[in-house]
């Protein structure tokens, strides 16, 4: 009878360990898709399980709810529009998929926000703050500030955007040059084409920065400038070797040459000897 019993046990045991086993192995991934929704449906690419027997993808969730869709097919469809979404909502789609296999979602930018917000005013203040307003946001997305300066736009900071469709405020911290100043804002949304916000511009009346040895000036050891500055250092050949902000800048370890320096708001050149 012991042995009867044992018997039962092992086998019991071993069963929990081949399904646990089995069940693991089944499912072994999933891909997550974060957006919002836009009125479209998803298509999915969906191989055969490694096993070969079956298809890879072994559930599909919508905001948490399991969906009704055929995947038992190399292709098919996630009908959104059954979830009665507004416009911009938000969705979490999770693909569940077993091991061996990927499914591969064929569009998935029809849940990537378009950039649709329109700048209710913009303006920069004496404290150092960009601030703008915006309404008709559909959708997160990052806005870009950018800063014209040395003759072209440069990126100097993002804010995520709220989204929402209503009144949403922002703020952000700049640096200013001596003399004008230009900012302006962007997003890029799923068809990767820049939208932009008009300029604004701020006269800083300091005095502008200058630098030591000056221009086309000679210099074995640092440059010194006469007030903390952004600046960028381009070898001959227009390659950038040195950026960022301060008050100095070492150039002990550059090769002997001409050198084209951006600071403050213009471009000038120096010689490393």
């Amino acid at each position: 009878m012991l042995n009867f019993v044992n018997l039962f046990k092992y086998f019991v045991i071993t069963l929990f360990l081949i399904s646990n086993f089995f069940v693991k192995d089944s499912f072994a991934g999933e891909i997550v898709l974060d957006g919002i929704y836009k009125g479209e449906n998803l298509y999915v690419e969906n191989p055969y399980a490694s096993t070969g027997v079956g298809f890879c993808v072994s559930e599909v969730l919508v905001n948490g709810r399991t969906t009704t869709d055929e995947i038992n097919s190399s292709f098919f469809e996630i009908d959104l529009s059954i979830y009665n979404f507004r416009y911009g909502a938000l969705i979490k789609v999770v693909i569940k998929h077993k091991k061996g296999c990927t499914p591969r979602v064929l569009n998935p930018e029809v849940l990537t926000p378009e950039s649709t917000f329109e700048i209710k005013n913009i303006s920069v203040d004496k404290d150092g703050f960009l601030n703008w307003t915006t309404v008709k946001e559909h959708g997160s997305l990052p806005f870009i500030i950018e800063q014209y300066r040395w003759n072209k736009w440069i990126r100097i900071g993002s804010v995520k955007g709220k989204g929402t469709g209503g009144e949403n405020r922002y703020r952000y911290s700049i640096d200013f040059n001596s003399g004008v100043n230009k900012f302006r804002i962007k997003q890029i949304g799923s068809n990767k084409k820049p939208h932009y916000s008009q300029n604004v511009e701020y006269f800083n009346n300091v005095p502008e920065i200058t630098f030591i040895p000056g221009n086309g000036g000679k210099t074995a050891q640092k440059l010194f400038f006469s007030g903390f500055t952004h600046f960028e250092i381009y070898d001959y050949y227009g390659k950038l070797i040195k950026t960022g902000s301060d008050t100095e800048v070492d150039v002990s370890k550059l090769k002997t040459g001409t050198y084209f320096l951006n600071y403050d708001n213009k471009s000038e050149m120096f010689i490393k000897k």
